[in-house]
């Protein structure tokens, strides 16, 4: 299932600040900026997947683990939490 990073604020509530979707994420493939909340995120059991939109880079996963949840971002140069 695609939608877009509004999707992932539960998940990442207290990670990327008190609102993570409006984290301004710049990605590494395009050296774009934009808001966490716009980006495509991909959805399966196995996680999340939020992928820049202009090339389609892997700006963060997040997967459930039985130890906990695990976030990773693999494809963001920086993170501005505002």
């Amino acid at each position: 299932m695609v939608v877009d990073g509004n999707a992932l604020a539960g998940l990442l509530d207290g990670v990327l600040g008190a609102e993570p979707t409006t984290a301004r994420l710049r990605c590494t493939g395009c050296g774009g900026a934009g808001l966490l909340g716009r980006t495509r995120v991909h959805r399966s059991a196995m996680g999340s997947v939020a992928r820049c939109r202009d090339c389609d880079t892997v700006l963060l996963t997040v997967v459930e683990t039985p130890s906990g949840r695990a976030v990773s971002l693999p494809g963001a140069r920086n993170v501005a939490v505002v």
